[in-house]
This record gives structure tokens, sequence and C-alpha cells, in this order.
């Protein structure tokens, strides 16, 4: 089902992204980056000194041939037509980056790293303009809210979820995820099942910029909206049976990619209970409920009439049984069309073409 892009790397591919003209960057362990071009034909080739693992790839909306890339400790700044060195490098992490997110006046760049600090640099003037540090452990991702640039929400290692606004120097909102979580939320388990710790691994916002997802080594898919200066979670199931490495909004929409552990890519329509639950903004009541959810397993509602939407059985619209576990997903348009583009332990991306949405 998946179209391989090979002859590219030799080590697996740990991050993806792709620029609004076709191009796909992909960075992998031991310090490589490659261009690609649509039809998958490697373009370019560049291998950083020091052989850090690139962490996270990133275009610029406006200049389609700029890339940001992690690699250590340090920010590049590259041309895809001419991987023969950087335009620009920072060096303002002081351990290793692993995630970037742009906002959407372009003028600032995220950076999160092992420390759990997020640095804010500001690129017209080449500085630090904000150091974010409340992550007590490792800070595995970070997201600019798009409609918001100056907004961003985090997560790491330590299990909590935070919004931020640069103009304060400690977040607006904080949440851990493991707080809170009661035996009767949790999906049934077989017996001597470990229940993993919500160690939250990635982050993605809707374009909305008000509804975001993340993703834990608990297996859960959760959902929050952004209300001012605080956050409500929306939903929250178990999405795979084991962590949840990548979440990913597609554009415009509120269907949002999961990849995981257990090897699997999930698409899933969140867009009747995001919906639904603008359309009733009334505080969640406090639940006794049915213990578990009935719901159709083939076709019928994808959804359950769980007294709590909560806890209503999502069903994916998409279930790609992958074989790999999943190090990196984006939704990209390649020759007019939505694919699904993943990296894994693997030295190749595979495509997944999405014609069906």
């Amino acid at each position: 089902m998946a179209v391989k892009w090979t002859g590219g790397h030799s080590s697996p591919i740990l991050c993806l992204n792709a620029s609004q003209e076709g191009l796909v960057a992909s960075g992998a362990e031991g310090g490589d980056l490659m261009a690609w071009g649509e039809d998958g034909t490697p373009l370019g080739h560049m291998h950083f000194q020091g052989a850090d693992d690139v962490t996270s790839v990133l275009f610029s909306p406006s200049c389609p041939t700029k890339l940001y890339a992690s690699h250590g400790e340090t920010i590049s700044i590259l041309d895809v037509r001419s991987l023969k060195g950087s335009l620009d490098h920072f060096h303002v992490n002081e351990e290793e980056i692993n995630c970037l997110s742009l906002n959407e006046t372009e003028n600032l760049l995220a950076s999160a790293d092992d420390s759990g600090a997020i640095k804010i640099l500001d690129l017209e003037n080449k500085k630090v303009s904000r150091s974010l540090k409340k992550h007590a452990n490792i800070c595995s991702s970070v997201a600019f809210r798009p409609q918001k640039p100056q907004s961003l929400v985090s997560c790491g290692l330590d299990m909590q979820v935070m919004l931020w606004n640069l103009q304060k120097a400690r977040p607006l909102w904080i949440t851990n995820l493991q707080e809170g979580e009661t035996e009767e939320t949790e999906s049934p388990r077989s017996p001597g099942q470990l229940l993993n710790p919500a160690l939250v691994h990635s982050v993605s916002v809707a374009s909305c910029g008000n509804i975001f997802s993340c993703g834990a080594e608990d297996g859960k898919i959760r959902v929050f909206r952004v209300m001012g200066v605080k956050c409500e979670q929306e939903l929250g199931f178990k999405g795979h049976t084991l962590g949840v490495s990548q979440v990913c909004f597609l554009p415009e929409s509120y269907l949002l990619l999961t990849g995981g552990n257990d090897r699997k890519i999930m698409l899933w329509d969140i867009s009747s209970e995001v919906e639904k639950k603008q359309k009733s903004p009334s505080k969640h009541t406090h639940r006794k409920k049915t213990k578990r959810a009935t719901y159709t397993k083939q076709g019928g509602n994808t959804h359950a009439s769980a007294t709590d939407g909560e806890h209503g059985k999502i069903l994916p619209k998409l279930n790609i049984e992958h074989g790999d576990k999943v190090n990196w997903l984006l939704s990209a348009k390649i020759k007019g069309y939505q694919n699904i583009l993943v990296a894994d332990q693997t030295s190749c991306i595979s495509v997944y073409p999405l014609k069906e949405f």
C-alpha cells in the first residue's frame, strides 16, 4: 500500500517536513539531511559536522527554499537548492533539541530541548527573546498556535502539557496527564499488563488555533480546547496499544493522524466531538456513568452514546498496519493529493495516499 522513497539515507529517519511547493526534507540519525522531489527523487544531501542526529526540519512558509534544521544543540538555516553549507546557524540551547516550531508571522522560532527548556529565537534580531523553563524533564514537542503568533503549547516527559504566552515567562496553564486519571477511565487491561506513565511525546495544534492534541506513552490521545488563559480537555481515548509517538492534525480540519510504537498509523475524525462541545459550553457534569460505552464494531455510528463524550468510543476512520515504530508523521500535498508521509526505524520514507479524503 505504501510507496517507499529510498536511496537517500543509510540510518533511521527521525523527522520530516514538506514545503508548500511539494519539496520534502528529512533528517536522520548521525547528522544526515536530505531534500526530495515530489516523486521521491533525492535532490540533495548534507552531512552536519559532529554527526549529531537531525531531530527536526522545518520549511519556511514564505520562502519555500529556506529550511530550518536542528542537530544536537544547534539550529541551522539552509537553502535546499544548494545544501553545501548553512546560511546561518544558532547555538542557543544547552542540550539536544527535540523539536522546532515557527510562528505564523515567521519572526519567532521555538526550540525545545532535553533540559526541558524552550528557547524563543527572534529571527529578525538573531537573538533569544525568551527562555521558557518550566518542564522538569525533557521537552519533547512544542507548537506555535496558528493565528496566535505569541502563543504556543509544549509537552514533555514530565507528563506535563503547558500553554504559554510570550508576554510572560511563566506558563498560563499547566496540566499533569497522570493526575486525575481514574481506573475507571482506563481501557481494560489484560492481567499483568503494565500501565505506562503518560510521558508526552508529541503535540499538534489544529488550524483554528484553539484545539490541540497530544500523544503519550500510555497509548492515549488527548484533545484540549484553549479557553482564554486556560485549557479544557475535550476528549481522551485509548488510540494505540503502546505509546503514541506522533500526533498531527491535517490542515484546515479536525482530522487527526496518530502513529505509535504499536506500529500502527490511524486517522481520527474528531470534528463532531469538537463542534458538539462548541455548541454546549457547559461544564462536564461529574460523572457516574456506565462502565463501558457500547458501540457498533462495523459501520454504523463511529461514536458511542456515552454519558460523557470524553469516554465515548471513537473509532478510527483509517487504521494502517505500518509494521514499524513511527518516528515522525506528516500530512502533505504531493502532486495535488493529500498523502501521509512516515519516518520509522528504517532508512526510507513511506508514503500512503489519502485520496478518499
